[in-house]
C-alpha cells in the first residue's frame, strides 16, 4: 500500500515562456520534509502521427539543444493557450511543420510526459487522407521533412536510434492499431 504523502509548500523558483520551475516542500509519512522538483508545463501540447496515402510516416528531424543533437520525431508542438482544442493544435502544427493538411484526424492516444517531475500532457493524433501544402515555420525553426516506413521506424525505436517517448508512443500505438 502507498504511504500518503503531503505538498506543504510550492515556491516558484524560474517563470519560463513555456514551463516554470518550483520547488515543492512535501511532507512524507514519517513526518519528515523533502524538497522536490516540479516542472509545470504551462499548455499542454499536441502531437501527430502523419501517415500518407503510400503508408509511409512523416517525421521531422530537428536539433534539440537539451540533448545536443538532431532528432527524428512526430510533428509537435504546444497549444497555443490553455482552452485551444488539442485536435486544433495539432492540425496547425502538422501544416506548421511538414507544410501537410489532413483531411481526417482522431485521437490515438493521451501522454504524461514525464509523470516524475513534470506535469505536461500530449494529446497524440492520427492524421490520414494527406495533401501537401506549404511549410510554415516558426523563425527560430529548422526543420527536415522525411518520409519513413513504419518497418524502419519501429527498428530504429528498438535500435535505441529513436528515444523521444512522444513519438515511440505513436509510432508503437500506430502499429498496434493496423494489426489488429
Amino acid at each position: 500500500m502507498v504511504q500518503k504523502l503531503k505538498r506543504i509548500k510550492r515556491e516558484l523558483v524560474q517563470k519560463g515562456a513555456i514551463v516554470n520551475m518550483y520547488k515543492d516542500s512535501i511532507e512524507l509519512p514519517d513526518g519528515k520534509v523533502a524538497e522536490w522538483d516540479f516542472i509545470e508545463h504551462r499548455k499542454g501540447a499536441a502531437a501527430v502521427l502523419a501517415v500518407l496515402p503510400d503508408g509511409r510516416i512523416l517525421m521531422v528531424r530537428q536539433y534539440r539543444n537539451a540533448l545536443d543533437r538532431e532528432t527524428l520525431e512526430i510533428p509537435a508542438g504546444a497549444r497555443d493557450s490553455v482552452t485551444e482544442d488539442t485536435a486544433i493544435c495539432a492540425k496547425r502544427e502538422l501544416e506548421e511543420e511538414t507544410g501537410y493538411i489532413c483531411g481526417k484526424i482522431e485521437k490515438l492516444l493521451a501522454l504524461k510526459s514525464t509523470v516524475a517531475f513534470c506535469n505536461e500532457f500530449i494529446d497524440v493524433y492520427l492524421a490520414t487522407e494527406l495533401t501537401e501544402g506549404v511549410q510554415h515555420l516558426d523563425e527560430e525553426e529548422f526543420i527536415d521533412v522525411e518520409a519513413w516506413k513504419l518497418s524502419d521506424l519501429c527498428e530504429k525505436i528498438y535500435a535505441g536510434e529513436i528515444q523521444d517517448a512522444k513519438t515511440v508512443a505513436a509510432i508503437l500505438a500506430y502499429a498496434n492499431k493496423i494489426k489488429s
